[in-house]
């Protein structure tokens, strides 16, 4: 009897498990919309676009198309009567290095890996990591929170409560805005950079070398300004704020080749002096 339901066990697995191959040519549009469950983007060098899934039960089907360079993955729910686990699809994607995606998926986590072109996600509660990709990338969030490690490009994120972690980016224009998260840029800042880093609540910190060269303006209305780099009055004539309850700091490191703003209702703003 054990090895019977074993038996029927694996076959219902291995029919919820599909493999689609799409030929491409010059940089692919990859497409990915998904309730919950986990996607996972790798970059390799075929021009070719796989899609490796598993869908959580038969309530669940995949929808895939191709016209001419994109690629549209669409997860359908047939029953809505399920638990959330049946309804759930998981998705291994292989793309060639040079692509762009569009991702949207309300929760469960999506990984994307060295892929270099420009991407968007939209996502509700998913967590989102992007390792070494490289391009404009945006991202919209109600909860789900955004880790970007050796990111290069432009970012371009908003959110609700989700928390951001910029690691070692090589970025010119980073704008970052949550309501509730918290924001940690750690990472150096580039000659003729912007970077604009907002919440209304929380913490935000970004991290400096001694090398860095920046104008910095940080305010918070109610809250806190923690500084540790050696500025000098704005060298820039950048106006103060005029609230007298404001903590803020206004300032140049170095000849403030880049521009940094940081701003937050009651939130505490640090300025880290990198370990």
């Amino acid at each position: 009897m054990l090895a019977v339901l074993f038996l029927a066990s694996s076959a219902g697995a291995q029919t919820r498990r599909f493999e689609r191959h799409f030929t491409v040519q010059g940089k692919p549009v990859v497409t990915v919309q998904n309730a919950t469950g986990r996607i996972q983007v790798r970059a390799w060098d075929r021009q070719e676009v796989l899609i490796v899934g598993q869908r959580g039960s038969t309530y669940v089907e995949v929808d895939t198309e191709q016209v001419g360079n994109r690629i549209e993955i669409a997860t359908r729910v047939t029953s809505g009567n399920a638990n959330p686990d049946a309804l759930r699809a998981d998705y291994d994607i292989s793309v060639p290095v040079e692509s762009e995606l569009q991702v949207r998926s309300d929760s469960g986590n999506v990984t994307v890996d060295s892929v270099h072109g420009d991407m968007s996600f939209d996502t509700v509660a998913a967590d989102l990591a992007l390792q070494d990709v490289e391009g404009y990338l945006v991202v919209k969030s109600i909860g789900g929170s955004t880790i970007c490690t050796r990111c290069s490009g432009r970012f371009d994120a908003t959110s609700i409560s989700g928390n951001f972690q910029l690691l070692q980016p090589t970025m010119d224009n980073v704008r970052v805005q949550t309501s509730s998260g918290n924001i940690l840029f750690d990472g150096s800042f580039m000659n003729r950079g912007i970077y604009v880093l907002k919440n209304y609540s929380g913490t935000i910190e970004v991290r400096f070398s001694s090398s860095d060269s920046f104008d910095v303006r940080a305010t918070s209305l109610y809250g806190n300004v923690i500084n540790q780099a050696p500025v000098v009055p704005d060298r820039h004539n950048m106006p103060a704020p005029r609230s007298s309850l404001a903590k803020s700091l206004f300032g140049t490191m170095n000849d403030g080749h880049a521009k940094v703003e940081l701003s937050s209702f009651n939130g505490t703003i640090k300025i880290s002096k990198r370990e």
